[in-house]
């Protein structure tokens, strides 16, 4: 479920007997609910926000009114399928250079043989990344800022790691999940941050970061790190649901901290974080069964198309209404409320400090 929109009056346009309903939740106990099915009734209804876009608007709609984005170039991970290519093909049919690292470097040329079949003149770039592996992104960075290219966008976690079974972790001993979601992340925008900052002081054209998480953020409670600690020396058992929930509460952490440090060092570069929406792509179709595929058969009319999905992102990186806006939450291609978890300013620092530690080699999950 998307998180609940800042729009001073939500449910002004639903229909009489959904707003009368909606309104009889007065009571202390049950108040705080109301934003909540707000929120899931305009889902469904796919009823625009402030912006003029909701649910069921797509990655076109939203990018229809942009102004050309042919000075523009943009970095998406996860971009060989579902919402990262989607990302990637909008983004390129409205003239940005696309550049898409993957780990899979076939994929990613398939990718960009579709966007040109799509688009003749599309610029794309294929560079092989792992985000899993710290080694890989250093050398990823290195390959790209060799290039001597701007950097406008980057958009980041289009296609989130679910670990399926037992634990696993990473070349550099971080749990996989955590550490191909988020600290992999976390240390590429580190490396390309200061030619985000560059690139916007020469073209006066402001740089954006989008990270794109998941509503599942607000399903882990607790201390994150003790649990990544416990987990990965097997002290306690592993769960991959909560190990992604661990993964995309970092996700947003970062923004609100990264949002922090720009203001403060002035950089003309700004971060947001988005909640895409549900919808089957790879991700979730990789667990198989007969209970998922009834699940998904009852809530397909809770599901959004992959153009839906990509509106969000697509909507916070390029729409000149998002301009100076940062360290914000978007669902539906509107701002939201995220997690209490996730606007801790302690806990964003403290995440900082250990990613720094970590990607360092100086220290390991305390």
């Amino acid at each position: 479920m998307p998180g609940r929109r800042l729009n001073s009056s939500p449910g002004a346009s639903l229909p009489p007997v959904h707003h009368h309903l909606l309104l009889r939740a007065r009571s202390p106990a049950t108040r705080h609910l109301r934003p909540a099915m707000l929120q899931a009734v305009r889902y469904l209804l796919g009823s625009p926000g402030a912006t003029g876009f909701g649910s069921k608007s797509t990655a076109e709609d939203v990018t229809a009114a942009c102004p050309d984005l042919g000075a523009l170039t943009a970095i998406i991970t996860g971009a060989t399928s579902g919402i990262g290519a989607e990302t990637a093909r909008v983004l390129a049919k409205r003239g940005a250079r696309v550049v898409i690292p993957a780990r899979s470097v076939k994929a990613a040329e398939d990718m960009r043989a579709r966007i040109r079949d799509e688009c003749p003149g599309a610029d794309v770039l294929v560079l092989p990344l792992d985000l899993s592996s710290l080694a890989s992104v250093r050398a990823f960075a290195d390959r790209f800022l060799a290039l001597g290219l701007p950097l406008h966008l980057l958009i980041r976690n289009n296609a989130g790691k679910f670990s399926h079974g037992q634990l696993a972790l990473s070349e550099d001993g971080v749990e996989m999940t955590f550490a191909t979601n988020y600290l992999g992340h976390f240390l590429l925008t580190k490396l390309l941050l200061g030619r985000m900052a560059e690139t916007a002081a020469e073209s006066g054209v402001q740089g954006r970061i989008v990270n794109v998480s998941s509503s599942v953020h607000g399903w882990f409670a607790g201390d994150w790190a003790e649990y990544l600690d416990l987990v990965t020396r097997r002290k306690i058992a592993y769960d991959a649901t909560q190990a992604y929930a661990v993964s995309k509460l970092a996700n947003v952490l970062h923004t609100r901290e990264l949002a922090a440090r720009l203001q403060e060092t002035g950089a003309n570069v700004t971060v947001n974080c988005v909640h895409p929406g549900i919808v089957r792509t790879r991700l979730n179709r990789d667990r198989d069964g007969i209970l998922t595929d009834l699940v998904f058969l009852l809530l397909s009319k809770l599901l959004k198309t992959i153009p839906q999905a990509a509106a969000t992102t697509c909507y916070v990186a390029a729409h000149p209404r998002v301009a100076g806006v940062s360290g914000r939450y978007f669902a539906d291609c509107n701002e939201a409320l995220p997690s209490p978890a996730a606007t801790n300013r302690h806990e964003a620092e403290r995440l900082w400090r250990i990613s720094e530690a970590i990607i360092g080699g100086t220290a390991a999950l305390p």
